[in-house]
């Protein structure tokens, strides 16, 4: 299946890639490999002109409402430095970036803002969690009628059943899911 990027139309857009969530137990792919292939997507953006959006969770401000089956919480509030990006994400000058304080990265934030005073049509996502940060975004974005494209080996959960699940049945009917290699010969 082929894949075009019109990358002057286009946003690369990575999920939650901080210190207290990169370090977490996930599969199916590790923080650290799913880092590397976020940075490596963003690099190949960058080099073609390309928008790049970082979004990270302020942790200690999350929305914490009423559930049968709440995340689990540590015993104290983790340091601010929990929410900030990991330096092997790559975040650089010039890129766009995003603080949530919810699953999502639309709600509450400038990210609709951002990309439409760049043109965006088409957003190409990946990050950490598969089924939580990027569905969720994923869902705001194809109901304000973004193009998506899911880089499956770029996104991880904490479980590769939680991972499998959204990228098969759920990812294919909002958009196109590719691999880290189809997305950078598409760029």
């Amino acid at each position: 299946m082929s894949l075009e990027v019109d990358v002057k139309k286009t946003a690369l857009v990575l999920i939650d890639l901080e210190h207290g969530i990169v370090g977490r137990e996930l599969a199916p792919y590790s923080g650290k490999e799913v880092v590397a292939n976020c940075r490596k997507l963003a690099d190949a953006f960058r080099a073609k002109g390309g928008m790049v959006v970082y979004v990270h969770v302020l942790l200690n401000e999350t929305l914490s409402l009423p559930v049968d089956s709440p995340m689990p919480k540590p015993p104290t509030p983790p340091p601010a430095s929990a929410s900030e990006l990991v330096p092997e994400a790559g975040f650089q000058e010039g890129d766009v970036l995003i603080a949530k304080r919810q699953w999502g990265a639309f709600y509450g934030t400038q990210l609709e803002q951002a990309l439409d005073r760049r043109g965006v049509e088409t957003i190409v996502i990946g990050g950490i969690a598969t089924n939580m940060g990027v569905e969720s975004t994923a869902r705001a974005a194809y109901d304000r009628g973004y193009a998506l494209v899911f880089v499956e080996d770029a996104m991880s959960t904490m479980s590769k059943e939680w991972h499998e699940f959204p990228v098969k049945n759920l990812f294919p009917r909002m958009g196109k899911v590719r691999s880290m290699e189809e997305v950078l010969e598409a760029l």
